[in-house]
């Protein structure tokens, strides 16, 4: 997949429109559907997104995601796309739709088709969303698709619902959400190194400050070293500074500093606390594995 943050001229697209924070369920629909458009009529596809949440144009803060940048291509790529196009918000955010549709998506793109979501809006005032998108599907040729919500349990899965889940620790929900795992990347750095002195050697990351905060606590995770229980949050017990995602890998005592990995979560176990003596909480550490 190439990437671009620039308009280019690229004819005969078929393209997904959207931000896709996330790339959730309902967004992969979207995505599949430009994809398999184009595979069907010998095209290539084309997801025409923005670098940042419109959110942080206008409102001068931009929301807690749920992938990071690099996270969410990566998930643009495993769906088949062929471009990527990450454009500045600002650049186009006082276009009207019909301006939008006329000198960006048709000029740049002429699209042989335009899949998007059933709630998506677009142009200065949203003044544009599916039925002008239909409307105008026989003026500028193009095949329109909008496709319907998807849901899980009859609540529909949206970006929204996905950070309200993961900021109250309902990760197994969120993940069915999600359509994979909620997941961190990251270089694994030197923290204190007490956990080996209690027996739980740990590959300390940083949590990447513009993703969703999870509720301190530990997690059942896993990595490509193996299966883990992970701690996020200050480390009471030991009187930590800042916030640390600590893993311990399961049957896993190589030396990893350096390397960047992936922690995928599974589940909440508990709440972080403070415990009395680092005897304690090697009890509850044990415990902690023995419910995974």
């Amino acid at each position: 997949m190439q990437i671009f943050t620039e308009l280019t001229k690229n004819p005969n697209l078929s393209i997904a429109l959207g931000y896709f924070d996330g790339v959730h369920l309902g967004h992969q629909a979207v995505i599949k559907n430009a994809v398999d458009f184009a595979r069907k009529n010998g095209e290539k596809s084309a997801v025409i997104t923005f670098s940042d949440h419109p959110c942080c144009y206008f409102w001068g803060v931009c929301p807690k995601y749920i992938l990071t940048r690099k996270e969410r291509e990566e998930k643009i790529a495993e769906l088949g796309v062929d471009y990527l196009y990450e454009l500045d918000f600002e650049s186009i955010s006082g276009l009207t739709a019909e301006d939008y549709l006329k000198n960006i998506l048709v000029k740049y793109f002429t699209p042989s088709s335009i899949s998007t979501g059933w709630n998506h809006n677009f142009g200065y005032k949203k003044s544009g969303n599916v039925k002008f998108l239909a409307m105008n599907s026989k003026k500028f040729d193009y095949s329109y698709y909008e496709l319907p919500a998807q849901k899980k349990e009859n609540e529909i899965i949206s970006s929204t619902a996905i950070r309200k889940l993961l900021s109250s620790g309902k990760i197994e929900k969120a993940n069915t959400m999600l359509g994979y795992k909620f997941l961190i990347s990251g270089e694994v750095i030197k923290g204190n190194q007490i956990g080996r002195t209690i027996g739980f050697k740990t590959a300390n990351l940083i949590y990447p400050p513009e993703l969703i905060d999870l509720p301190f606590g530990v997690y059942s995770v896993e990595t490509e070293y193996g299966k883990g229980i992970a701690n996020f949050g200050t480390r009471p017990t030991v009187n930590g500074k800042g916030t640390l995602l600590e893993v311990h890998i399961l049957d896993f005592d190589n030396d990893i500093y350096g390397k960047n990995i992936t922690v995928k979560f599974n589940k909440m176990i508990r709440a972080e606390k403070k415990f009395p003596s680092l005897d304690a909480l090697k009890n509850q550490i044990i415990s902690d594995i023995n419910s995974i």
